[in-house]
């Protein structure tokens, strides 16, 4: 492998940023022809098979959390590569952080570009750093990274929010029978009735299904939340770190 090269490494990082930019449009798109083709399923009644679609959808909106942060780490890296061009054995705290992340989860994305510039950093700094970094060794690597590389089946909790949200997004009438929804409209509607007073009890059912969509949060209202932070915009270099630690803030965990 050749030496360190400060040049292709700058180069490799900006063209890991755009990669990385342009999968996350891919994968949302993708998504968004997979929620209609749910909300449809949901519209003809066919409930257990949007479950398994759906928990598909999961998936795919945490791994783009992941790719998201790998491009905000990229950005980090370019910001302070003054402090990566540096002759050590280990990355400068500042640093530090990125460089592991992108070592340890490279490998769970399909861009050849992540690929080589995890080829250049491991060359950097070594095969014993290296290698501790992939095993997470004093748990070196984010957890706001690591817990998005699991691949765990999402709870029941969280498809039915994922299919409550998709089916408000399309106009479907569609709810979850969950008990506690059930018993709360039993007894709203109980208590309208002794009343009389049917607008209140539309106005406490409406605020019963806004108490139990907040329960569970999806993880694409994290995403959407991440898609409204402001552009990374180069100023002096304390701003761009400042920046760039807010949106690292943005990303819900999970």
């Amino acid at each position: 492998m050749p030496p360190w090269s400060a040049a292709k490494a700058k180069v490799q990082l900006r063209l890991s940023v755009q990669r990385l930019r342009t999968l996350q449009q891919k994968k949302e798109a993708q998504a968004k022809a997979s929620r209609r083709d749910i909300a449809s399923l949901l519209e003809r009644g066919k409930v257990e098979t949007a479950r398994i679609k759906v928990e598909t959808i999961i998936n795919e909106d945490i791994h783009v959390e992941l790719l998201e942060l790998l491009e905000l780490y990229s950005e980090l890296l370019l910001a302070r590569f003054g402090l990566l061009d540096q002759n050590t054995h280990k990355p400068d705290p500042a640093i530090s952080e990125a460089v592991c992340a992108i070592i340890h989860a490279a490998p769970h994305t399909e861009l050849k570009e992540l690929q080589v510039l995890r080829d250049i950093l491991m060359h950097k700094y070594g095969r014993e750093f290296s290698q501790a970094v992939m095993e997470d060794r004093d748990l070196c690597v984010s957890e706001r990274v690591t817990r998005k590389l699991g691949h765990n089946t999402p709870s029941p909790e969280l498809v039915d929010a994922y299919l409550t949200e998709i089916a408000k997004g399309y106009g479907v009438d569609w709810a979850p029978k969950l008990p506690a929804y059930a018993e709360a409209q039993e007894e709203t509607g109980a208590a309208v009735q002794a009343s009389g007073e049917e607008e209140e009890g539309k106005e406490s059912t409406t605020a019963i299904s806004e108490s139990l969509s907040t329960t569970v949060a999806p993880a694409e209202k994290a995403t959407e939340d991440i898609k409204k932070a402001p552009p990374y915009e180069p100023e002096e270099e304390e701003d761009e770190f400042t920046s760039l630690t807010k949106r690292f803030a943005a990303l819900k965990k999970r």
